[in-house]
């Protein structure tokens, strides 16, 4: 027999929530074969079979929490479909020996506090319950998130009867209505919305604008692209270009490539830059790293492989840790302005937009039409002062309209 454990996911990653089983009990698999589908507050993965035979028992079900290292289910030798047996409880005779009082506690009253996991550890406090008063309904009675939120609704474990309160308490979801549809939040939605409102209570936030004429950007495109392609089997795209003007740019405004840590600043003398993918499960940004020392092919061939494999949910771990700034281009969409909100810890995010002829004043006074495209630099003003970012979205402008200074590295 083999047990089915979960993996480890990742840089501070502790559970996850079990979406898919796979496979059924008593059901043949094949060595490597998709057993089940996890999903972590970064990626989707799944856990595959270590060896042939038949899944003989699954020990999560569909939607619960579990720990790295928690039991999923198990392995048996091909055509074994039994269900191996579960823990004898304890017999009376080794309860009777302790006599019974009337003041002993029951069961659900034993304090367990030890076994809580962090994420249900945090909702407790921030509730103000006794976690020796609720009752654990997870594997080996352990309380879970569905159990702390059935105790707040009804009030029953809180630690005093006058404690206040806190105004996060959740409230009990409200009746859906006609034409209504309640759909749970997926893992990888919680930890965006939470990171997103962590981003705007915890770091200064400021956005400062410019705009492109994307001309000289695009005749170059036009002149080179189909020789480009044939040479590199890949397309230009308006992502290299822009992955290296920013390079070039936080070479130059160091603070833009740091983050504050504690009242530390640590500064990154390598560019992992962040792209923001939009995937039908939500956006995720993974790095191209050492963008610094890729070609244009390079970061164009890096871009388009992750950006497939993010919409398929094949992405690492690895793949969306450690950025140091973050490019996202909301103009795919038709956005003509927008202000980003940082990818935490990151200090800064450049925000792209859409491409559009407009009416110019050119230097002699003359007016022409000139595809333009409003760019947006948010960053944190903790860190980053306003002349520092002013000048490096500049800095990124100077590189779009004339492409050469990538080139000549000015």
């Amino acid at each position: 027999m083999t047990d089915i454990i979960v993996p480890a996911l990742g840089e501070s990653v502790t559970e996850a929530i079990i979406a898919k089983w796979l496979k059924s009990e008593g059901e043949a698999v094949a060595m490597d074969e998709p057993l089940v589908e996890l999903e972590t507050d970064k990626v989707t993965l799944e856990v595959n079979a270590a060896e042939a035979g038949t899944l003989v028992s699954i020990s999560a079900q569909e939607g619960e929490t579990v720990e790295v290292g928690a039991l999923l289910g198990a392995l048996g030798a091909a055509g074994d479909a039994s269900t191996p047996k579960k823990e004898a409880p304890k017999s009376d005779a080794k309860a009777e020996e302790t006599p019974k009082a009337a003041s002993a506690p029951a069961p659900s009253s034993v304090d367990k506090s030890g076994e809580l996991s962090p994420a249900v550890r945090k909702l407790i406090n921030d509730n103000n319950l006794d976690a020796a008063a609720i009752t654990g309904t997870g594997k080996d009675g352990r309380i879970t998130k569905e159990d702390v939120l059935k105790a707040v609704e009804s009030g029953g474990a809180a630690k005093t009867a006058s404690a206040p309160v806190p105004a996060a308490t959740p409230s009990a979801p409200r009746e859906v209505k006609d034409r209504e549809e309640r759909v749970r939040m997926t893992k990888l939605r919680q930890t965006i919305a939470k990171r997103l409102k962590e981003a705007q209570s915890e770091a200064a936030i400021l956005t400062t604008f410019n705009e492109i004429d994307m001309g000289p950007f695009m005749d170059l495109r036009k002149k080179y692209k189909d020789g480009f392609e044939k040479r590199h089997g890949v397309k230009l795209g308006f992502m290299s270009i822009f992955v290296k003007a920013a390079v070039q740019a936080l070479k130059e405004f160091p603070s833009v490539n740091a983050e504050i840590d504690g009242t530390d600043i640590l500064y990154k003398n390598y560019y992992d830059i962040g792209v923001a993918v939009s995937t039908p499960q939500g956006l995720v940004v993974p790095n191209v790293r050492d963008a610094d020392v890729k070609s244009f092919a390079e970061i164009e061939k890096s871009i388009g492989d992750m950006a497939g494999r993010a919409r398929e949910g094949k992405l690492g771990m690895d793949e969306m840790t450690g950025g140091t700034f973050t490019i996202t281009n909301g103009g795919v969409f038709g956005s003509m302005m927008s202000t980003p909100i940082l990818n935490r810890p990151q200090s800064a995010i450049l925000g792209m937009h859409k491409t559009q002829m407009r009416p110019m004043v050119m230097p002699d006074g003359s007016i022409e039409a000139r595809p333009m495209m409003y760019v947006a630099l948010s960053y944190d003003h903790r860190i980053v002062d306003g002349r520092e970012s002013v000048s490096f979205l500049v800095k990124i402008k100077e590189a779009l309209e004339d492409p050469a200074r990538l080139l000549m590295e000015i």
